[in-house]
């Protein structure tokens, strides 16, 4: 078998390219503005109708203060007719006329606050931290606490289309999903291991009048990669980064709360298409050898792999595989200038070359969970990849410049291969309702479905080993996003999950987890 070269030859290889880039293409006029953001540009194309996704990680907010297609250009400084403190979407405004000084200067700092309450009132587990003396049932909290810098080094140093960026986050709280519930889907993106960690470390280029740009150094790749613009508004964590990805790469791969060394380049030739593709390391936390359930029965003592081996967010892991990405995207009736209904409609998939566990087989070729199987190691497989397709369309909007509008969104995700996976097939969609009553114009209604089914993998090690065999988890979602103020939201949350884990034993192993009703509130500050 030919050797596959190592992760840090991918990038070597494409930093290798940047200069080249570079001398070629710098020479090119850019605008003066800031190229956007993909999720700006998403937002635009869909003529802010669905929750604005902050570059920083799967936070959704009115879209307060944001207007045309340079959201990220920087506010005059106040004249001496003008209030200092205008940007009433943060909580402490311009803070007397610092933020004003600061973006004049090419400098943003953000600072948000989301914190969220969440209680099953049917179904569940027991923790195994109590003895399995708990009911399963009962209230949880978790928060994130998100610090973000940003720099434009046009208005700084002169330098054209050049951005830098810097985000750390400190995780509080529990997560119910881990401690209760035996879910594919945590029912919330931002539950998350305890830390105080980097979050982001990059810098971004704009060439070609900003129809080229190039982003490289730790990153998050479920801002860009894989996302629904309406699927953002629920807290499930599937609506975010999909369930497939989640359960079948290394720690879930470069998505929220982790990220890692990446490039990405993007090239958008018109304002309907946009093509990007990216190069990441596939395991952001290192861990490899006790990863998965079917290793040893998983790293018990940190189930999602987020800081056994990295609470920091600065192992800047290069040695288990890479994870290839690309995707395809076509807008139509992009802009709140066109007078047809937006959409936006995606195709993509990876590549990750790293090696997993054989849910079949052990090292030795004895089936494993079977009596014969006494190590409980599996033999490892080359590659994992996915497919999917993602469709954003408004369905209804009584005029073009009206906030009110209905939008729907499906994405689904195919992965492979079935033998070394944990989800092979996945699909998520909802219906959105922005603006439902016409005294509230930045809330929005919605009601989601997903499911998640496992692999014929991992169903044949269920069997072996005499398990219940799972099959298919579902989920169905009621959300509402209200703007209390501007620089803050309340988001009452319902969620109700069929066949936890497609059918899972609890793990006191007297009986497999029920159906699970799950009742939450999220609250979002920016400060």
């Amino acid at each position: 078998m030919t050797p596959r070269p190592p992760v840090g030859t991918w990038f070597l290889l494409l930093a290798l390219s940047a200069p080249a880039l570079w001398a070629g293409l710098s020479g090119t006029p850019a605008r003066a503005e800031q190229p956007e953001t993909q999720v700006e540009l998403d937002q635009r194309r869909l003529a802010h109708s669905a929750p604005v996704i902050e570059q920083i990680g799967p936070i959704t907010m009115p879209d307060a203060g944001r207007t045309g297609t340079n959201a990220d250009a920087s506010p005059p400084l106040p004249t001496a007719t003008e209030a200092p403190d205008e940007m009433d979407d943060h909580l402490l405004g311009g803070l007397w006329g610092a933020r004003h000084w600061m973006a004049h200067q090419g400098i943003t700092l953000d600072v948000q606050e989301v914190d969220e309450l969440w209680a099953n009132v049917t179904g569940g587990s027991a923790s195994a931290g109590d003895g399995g003396k708990g009911s399963g049932t009962g209230p949880y909290y978790d928060g994130v606490t998100l610090v973000t810098l940003g720099l434009d080094l046009e208005k700084i140093m002169g330098l054209r289309g050049g951005l830098f960026n810097i985000s750390a986050l400190q995780t509080h709280g529990r997560s119910i999903s881990q401690d209760h519930l035996a879910l594919f889907n945590p029912v919330s993106g931002y539950e998350a291991d305890r830390s105080t960690r980097l979050f982001e470390l990059w810098y971004q280029q704009s060439f070609l009048d900003n129809t080229l740009d190039i982003k490289i150094g730790q990153q998050d790749l479920d801002t860009e990669f894989l996302i629904s613009n309406y699927g953002a508004l629920y807290l499930n964590a599937n609506m975010g980064w999909p369930v497939a990805p989640s359960n079948n790469l290394y720690s879930g791969g470069p998505s929220w709360p982790l990220s890692s060394p990446a490039i990405r380049v993007r090239y958008r030739p018109n304002d309907s298409l946009s093509i990007l593709v990216a190069a990441a390391d596939d395991n952001p936390a290192g861990v490899r050898y006790n990863a998965f359930t079917v290793q040893h029965g998983g790293n018990t003592a940190d189930p999602t792999n987020q800081t056994a081996m990295d609470g920091s967010g600065t192992l800047f892991n290069m040695n288990t595989g890479a994870l290839l990405m690309a995707e395809i995207q076509y807008a139509i009736n992009p802009g709140p200038g066109h007078v047809g209904l937006p959409g936006i409609y995606k195709l993509g998939g990876y590549y990750d070359t790293a090696d997993f566990p054989d849910y079949r087989y052990n090292t030795s070729g004895i089936p494993l969970g079977s009596a014969q199987d006494t190590t409980a190691s599996p033999r490892m497989v080359a590659g994992n990849w996915l497919i999917y397709a993602v469709i954003d369309q408004m369905l209804w909007r009584p005029a073009p410049d009206s906030a009110r509008s209905i939008g729907a969104f499906t994405r689904v995700t195919g992965s492979g291969p079935s033998i070394s996976t944990q989800i092979s097939f996945a699909v998520d969609m909802g219906i959105n309702f922005n603006a439902p009553f016409r005294s509230r114009l930045n809330d929005t209604l919605g009601l989601g479905w997903g499911l998640g089914q496992a692999s014929s993998g991992l169903r044949q090690y269920d069997r072996t080993a005499r398990l219940p065999v799972q099959n298919t988890e579902t989920y169905i979602e009621l959300t509402y996003q209200a703007q209390i103020l501007p620089w803050c939201t309340l988001q009452p949350d319902f969620q109700y999950i069929f066949n936890p884990s497609g059918g899972v034993l609890d793990w006191t192993h007297e009986h497999t987890v029920q159906n699970e009703a799950i009742f939450g509130l999220r609250s979002s500050v920016t400060f």
